[in-house]
This record gives structure tokens, sequence and C-alpha cells, in this order.
């Protein structure tokens, strides 16, 4: 398993160059990627509910000039509220500049207001984000072959770059996992316990019928730091346990706090198993190696993308 930091970008006022800062130290630290939340038009300001504000491909972006190692992702991009032709070409360029460090974490989304806001269709968010995801697929392989779809359908074209983004579906319902194993490459949960993670991993393998990369984004408490650092640290082996291999851990708060969360959850001896390459994890135990899913493949309510009060349950 492999341990992952989700970014704090929740304060509109924040400087967003302590971001850099932050992806820098979770390199340096040995965390295996870190992600970004999404949301376009919320009825409420950005921060403890709907994230940060600052868009979250250019953010990505930014931060892949900024690293060497570390994976990049979104965790996850509302994609029913934009255009799939236009996020295919976003994220294939973003795979290139990157060294093929980016995955495309995508959700149905939540939240009601913010598609009746952009004039999306929110009934048929589930349908569009399955035809999004087999469209950008089909770029990304084909170049912009002629492609049948009742959303996404064209006559064809030339498209490029075609690069192999690995397609992340978030979610823990029935509709999330049928859309992980049709489209997807991997699988990100949150708002699960380490024993529900297990059955809705089962239930995702019953329906794909070939690998899909399974994974879960946990929240840390707002607690005081030092009782929310041991408390997520105490959970790491279990997620180890049940098939996790990768533990996104949400460092949410003031840009400072979350930095020093981030450090000293590293520091955690029950860590040191999911680091990569850092002097924290340095002659503590070997890495666990997780699974490799293959290349080229939203959170929901229970379908995809969770309101930030559950995260932390």
């Amino acid at each position: 398993m492999e341990l992952h930091a989700v970014l704090p970008a929740e304060q509109a006022d924040a400087d967003p160059r302590r971001l850099v800062e932050l992806a820098r130290a979770a390199e340096e630290l040995g965390y295996g990627g870190v992600w970004l939340p999404d949301h376009l038009l919320p009825p409420k300001p950005f921060g403890a509910q709907y994230g940060g504000p600052h868009d979250a491909l250019v953010t990505l972006a930014h931060l892949a000039a900024v690293t060497e190692r570390i994976e990049l992702g979104t965790s996850v991009l509302i994609l029913p509220l934009r255009n799939p032709f236009v996020v295919a070409k976003q994220a294939a360029t973003l795979a290139a500049l990157s060294g093929d460090r980016f995955v495309l974490g995508v959700g149905a989304g939540w939240e009601k207001y913010e598609f009746d806001a952009t004039g999306a269709d929110f009934t048929t968010r589930g349908a569009r984000t399955t035809s999004a995801l087999r469209l950008i697929r089909d770029l990304h392989t084909t170049g912009g072959a002629p492609f049948e779809d009742p959303h996404y359908g064209h006559p064809g074209g030339h498209f490029a770059p075609t690069r192999p983004v690995p397609l992340l579906v978030g979610g823990t319902s029935d509709a999330a996992l049928r859309r992980a194993a049709a489209v997807g490459d991997r699988w990100q949960a949150f708002a699960l316990t380490p024993e529900a993670f297990a059955e809705r991993a089962a239930r995702l393998r019953e329906l794909a019928g070939r690998p899909v990369g399974v994974e879960a984004r946990i929240g840390m408490g707002d607690g005081p730091a030092a009782e929310a650092v041991a408390a997520t640290a105490a959970t790491l082996d279990s997620w180890a346990a049940v098939g996790a291999e990768r533990l996104a851990v949400w460092f949410s708060g003031e840009a400072n706090s979350a930095g020093e969360r981030m450090r000293a959850l590293a520091a955690r001896p029950e860590a040191a198993p999911y680091l990569a390459g850092s002097d924290v994890a340095a002659g503590a135990h070997p890495k666990r190696s997780s699974t490799e899913e293959p290349r080229g493949g939203g959170q929901e309510g229970p379908d995809g993308h969770h309101p930030r009060e559950q995260r932390h349950r």
C-alpha cells in the first residue's frame, strides 16, 4: 500500500504557492501521490465542504513542473459539468508534461445546485459520466476514430496527444462500482471503514472480471493535531490488510497546520512501510508494493462525490 496526500486548498484568499511547498514536502517525505478535489460553482463559499477555489487540472500541471516522482491526481473531477473532449485533451497534455504521472479521477457529482447553476442536467449525470469516460479512453487510444455514443458520439477527427492516462472512478454506490468495472483502471472509495471497503472491493471484482486497482480516501479529523495524527496512523495497517493499494489522507484546514500534520504522520512508525524513499522510512520496513493496474483506464454522494462532512467518518 502507498500513502498519498490530498492537499489542502480550502481558503479562497490563501497563497496558492503554499501548494507548491506542500507538494514538494509530500514528495520528499515519501508520499506516493498528491490529489486535489474539484467544485466549479457551489452554493456556499469554498472551504470546509467544497474544498479549494483553484482549478484542479491547472494546479496539478503547475505542481508537475516542481516535482519529479510523485503521482498527481484529481479526487475527484466532476466530469458531467465539463466537455469531455476538452477534459481528454487536458488530461493527455498533463500526462505528457508530467512524465505520465497524472491520474484522471472522476465522479458524477452530488451537488444539484452546481448542475442547475451551470446548465448541466443533474438527472443524467451518471450516464453521461460513463459515456464521457468511454470517449476519453477512445480518444486517448485511437487518436480520434469515429465514436458511437448517445451522448458524445462524433464522426472522427485528429486527436493528440495520445497518452495512456489512468482513469480512476470515485464512489461507493452500486452505480459507481458498475462504472469502475466497465471503464475504470482504478477505483477510489471514501466515507467507508476498512471492513466496508473490503466488501465493496469484493463486489467490484465480481462486476469487473478483470484487474481494477482499489484504493481509498480518508479524512484526518479536525481535532488536536497529535490526536488526529495518532488516530489516522492507527488505521494504516487495517487499510493495508483489506487490500487498499493506495490510501489518500485529506489534510484539511489551513496550509501551515496541514503541512505539520502531513509531516507528523510521515514521522509515525506506523507510516514507515507505506512511504517511498524518504528519510522517515529509511531503515524501518520495506515499502509494501501495490498492484499495478492497466494504464489507459467522481465521487458522487454515495454514487461518487461526497460532501466534506462525510470525509471524517
